[in-house]
């Protein structure tokens, strides 16, 4: 029976890959360990860990992209030095490790979707923070480390901007949401399983290693975003108004372009993710994500 870890294990991701695993791979030993049970920036505790696995898929990270701002030195330990962490101990170990990353490494200025091998150019101290962690798998990782950058997650195990939407539906009449950010919405369980799926092509050496998008086809906006998520409620999108995002000022810079490409899907005998709005409906018709309302 293979040995599989999954770090970050509390978090909105890491709750639905064991969800995942427990239902798809029933000869696989999963073992979960939580941002209290495992401090990735702790290298002897990270080796430890690590020991015995076939495979470690990370979801550990600094995730709260405005303290990070004030905080890049704490933010890079986690999503930097505690990914060098876990490739240099799934090195020695012949590990393969699965990395989640962020569409923040790009500067989010462009306007076709950005290639896999883009170059990089983070605006805010958090996409600083996770090109660290990806640099490190470069180079310590070559063969048997990937990297899968995702954007605008949401699902029903944290807070996100769909849970959002959906609670304070109940609450007010009109919502001003920002109009020109655009980007690619993706199920967190969705991810989950595009993981999970990626995990076993890296084990039988049918998916090449490096960085893979692991975001919703096509792209919308925050406003569009939510407009869809009042229409497949059966509420009236009208009610969801376009407005600037300078209207909504944050600590950090936000990429006004998150729209991710994903060629590299093919190599590793996958099909793109579905579009993001035959996502959402999945989603919302799900028991879990139907309770956040």
């Amino acid at each position: 029976m293979q040995r599989w870890l999954v770090t970050g294990a509390g978090g909105m991701l890491g709750t639905d890959l064991l969800a995942v695993l427990d239902a798809q791979r029933p000869d696989v030993d999963v073992t979960a360990l939580t941002r209290a049970e495992l401090d990735v920036t702790d290298a002897s505790a990270v080796a430890e860990a690590v020991d015995g696995h076939q495979v470690v898929l990370n979801a550990a990270a600094w995730t709260d992209v405005d303290a990070a701002e004030t905080a890049e030195e704490a933010a890079t330990a986690v999503n930097g030095t505690g990914v060098a962490h876990l490739a240099r101990a799934c090195a020695d170990r012949g590990t393969v490790l699965i990395h989640v990353s962020t569409d923040y490494v790009f500067a989010g200025d462009g306007h076709e979707p950005y290639p896999e091998d883009a170059p990089t150019a983070p605006i805010n101290a958090y996409g600083r923070s996770k090109l660290v962690g990806e640099r490190a798998i470069a180079e310590l990782l070559p063969h048997h480390g990937y990297v899968v950058r995702t954007a605008w997650l949401y699902g029903a195990h944290g807070p996100n901007f769909v849970a959002t939407m959906l609670r304070l539906a109940g609450q007010r009449e009109h919502l001003d949401v920002v109009d020109d950010q655009r980007g690619q919405p993706t199920w967190s369980y969705a991810l989950a399983e595009r993981l999970a799926a990626l995990a076993r092509a890296a084990l039988t050496e049918t998916a090449p290693a490096g960085v893979y998008h692991g975001t919703a086809s096509g792209q919308t906006t925050w406003c569009g975003l939510a407009q869809e998520v009042f229409a497949q409620r059966g509420l009236d999108p009208r009610r969801v108004r376009p407005t600037t995002s300078d209207r909504f000022p944050r600590p950090a810079a936000r990429p006004a372009y998150s729209v991710l490409g994903h060629r590299r899907w093919a190599l590793a005998g996958l099909p793109a993710m579905p579009d993001w709005r035959s996502m959402l409906s999945t989603a919302l018709h799900d028991p879990a994500m139907a309770s956040t309302s």
